[in-house]
């Protein structure tokens, strides 16, 4: 794959697939850690003379404008971060986007208006998307590919776009590749994978993947309640996907057999009530219990202490680590020890320790770790795991052509 210092991008229009798919409550960014992500590439660009053309997501708007879902709090923080005023245009492939591109000079930088408001980028229509990657192709003359935590969807700026212009990676894309190369070709033992989150359905792929591979399984979240039930407990109201639990008991048995050690929760938080995210009130109910003596009625929310200790003891020895999914309700106070146990250990830690994007990321910031503690923090979560899984993603082969 070319990466930006390959090509002369001086005095050229340069399309930026970035992901910008950040977190809002109204228009506060709650987390601005994809902005920052992407932030190095665009300034690289700036410094070269470019005239920089920034596009993301942001949600799951149905194909048409929606207020809720617009980018334009992300142009302001952009334009904090780069120190420099970001232009906005109103649509994306209109008006507002040819007139906003035209007023660009050299080292500014616009940013379009969410590329979901237009049906084609996400359609499956082979023709369609094409037509909207036609329109987005006439605002540049060169693409740079830097949204990771798009390249596993096949839609028309990361996967059809490539194909109409000159094209090459940014800097962000090129770290993400080579760091999934170091938890899949070039892996340093013992390699220890770190999986929570709420659906076992979420994960399987990548587990029937890495029972080849890692050294040993820790398995937290909401879907460590199928592998409990497989096991015989009873998990009480937990999240449960009974139809899972074939699947889970096979790889249990191919674990044994390949000698990957599977480590599950030995005890439980629980609670009759999911906790109230926004007022944060303390659970009247909360209570630690073992994880084979769940009780009726009750839900597991996070991991009990003596798993924490465990996890923690689990990852002492690593020299490579991969994360991904929080191992409880970290959001609320009485149910962030599990995942605080386990970002500690890695923080703390000397492994080269991956925390694979999406919840896992968040939960890191907001529990308030110092993110040069860890070795890789991901932009792209499902990307991350469909890469693990050995799947190809779209929008990786579509830079590679």
């Amino acid at each position: 794959m070319q990466t930006i210092d390959d090509l002369d991008v001086a005095g050229k229009r340069v399309f930026v697939r970035a992901d910008l798919n950040v977190p809002l409550s109204g228009t506060d960014i709650t987390d601005d850690g994809r902005i920052r992500a992407v932030a190095p590439t665009i300034a690289k660009l700036v410094a070269a003379g470019a005239k920089v053309i920034v596009a993301s997501h942001l949600g799951r708007p149905k194909g048409a404008p929606d207020p809720q879902f617009s980018l334009a709090p992300v142009a302001v923080r952009l334009g904090q971060i780069l120190g420099q005023d970001v232009a906005f245009a109103t649509d994306t492939v209109g008006d507002s986007a040819a007139a906003v591109v035209a007023g660009l000079a050299d080292g500014q930088v616009a940013l379009l208006e969410n590329l979901r408001f237009n049906a084609g980028e996400t359609s499956k229509d082979d023709a369609e998307r094409g037509a909207f990657a036609d329109q987005l192709a006439a605002l540049a003359d060169v693409y740079v590919g830097d949204g990771f935590g798009a390249v596993h969807r096949k839609h028309a700026s990361v996967y059809d776009l490539p194909a109409r212009l000159p094209h090459a990676v940014g800097l962000l894309i090129a770290t993400e590749v080579g760091v999934l190369k170091r938890l899949t070709e070039q892996v340093e033992r013992p390699y220890v994978v770190v999986l929570g989150g709420s659906k076992v359905s979420d994960k399987l792929g990548v587990i029937d993947n890495l029972l080849g591979k890692a050294d040993r399984i820790l398995i937290g979240g909401g879907m460590a309640f199928t592998f409990l039930k497989a096991q015989g407990h009873d998990v009480g109201s937990s999240l449960l996907q009974e139809d899972q639990i074939p699947v889970v008991l096979e790889y249990l048995e191919r674990a044994k057999q390949n000698g990957v050690e599977f480590v599950l929760p030995v005890d439980v938080a629980v609670s009759a009530t999911f906790p109230d995210l926004k007022t944060k009130a303390p659970v009247a109910d909360f209570e630690v219990v073992a994880a084979d003596a769940m009780p009726a009625g009750k839900m597991g929310l996070d991991l009990g202490p003596a798993t924490g200790k465990l996890f923690a003891e689990k990852l002492a020895d690593a020299e490579t680590v991969f994360w991904n999914g929080p191992m409880g309700v970290f959001e609320h106070p009485d149910f962030a020890e599990g995942t605080k146990a386990v970002a500690a250990a890695l923080a703390d830690g000397d492994a080269f320790s991956v925390v694979g994007g999406g919840d896992s990321a968040a939960a890191v910031r907001i529990l308030g770790f110092d993110e040069k503690k860890f070795g890789h923090i991901s932009t792209g979560g499902g990307a991350s795991l469909e890469y693990l899984e050995g799947k190809t993603l779209p929008g990786l082969a579509a830079l590679e052509n």
